[in-house]
C-alpha cells in the first residue's frame, strides 16, 4: 500500500464541492487530514496523508479538478545556514522528524517523511531557521 502525504490548494470556485470525499468513494483511498484551513469564498488548503493502492490515480483526479497538489515535504524549509544546532526543536517534535543522530556532534537532522507540518518546530527556534509554507 502506497502513503503519500500532500498539500492541496483549492482554489475559491472549488472549496464547496465534494473533492476529496470522492478519493475514498471512487479511488478507495484511506486519508487523514493533517492540517487544513478551508474559508468559505476564500481559498483553502489542506494537507492529507493518503493510503491506498491507486494514490496516484487519486492525485491525477485532483489535479484534473483544478486543485494545485504538491509534496508536503516541499513545503517544509530547514535554513541550516542559520541553525545554530541548539536543538530546541527536536524536544518539541511529536513526529520525531527532527531528531539528533550522533550524541556526539549533536547535530540536528530533519526526515521529511516523517512530517506532519504541525509547525511546533517553529515557536521554539531561536534563529527562525524553519518554516513552513502551504
Amino acid at each position: 500500500m502506497t502513503s503519500r502525504k500532500i498539500v492541496i490548494n483549492f482554489p475559491k470556485e472549488k472549496i464547496n464541492q465534494p473533492l476529496v470525499y470522492k478519493l475514498i468513494k471512487e479511488f478507495n483511498l484511506v486519508f487523514n487530514i493533517l492540517k487544513a484551513s478551508i474559508t468559505p469564498d476564500q481559498e483553502g488548503h489542506m494537507v492529507l496523508e493518503l493510503s491506498g493502492e491507486n494514490t496516484e490515480k487519486g492525485i491525477k483526479y485532483l489535479k484534473e479538478q483544478g486543485l494545485s497538489i504538491e509534496p508536503l515535504s516541499k513545503d517544509i524549509k530547514v535554513n541550516w545556514e542559520k541553525c545554530v544546532q541548539c536543538g530546541a526543536c527536536v524536544s518539541i517534535c511529536p513526529t520525531g522528524s527532527l531528531y539528533i543522530k550522533d550524541r556526539k556532534t549533536m547535530k540536528v537532522e530533519f526526515d521529511p517523511e516523517k512530517c506532519i507540518a504541525c509547525e511546533l518546530c517553529i515557536r521554539p527556534c531561536p534563529p527562525r531557521a524553519i518554516e513552513v509554507h502551504y
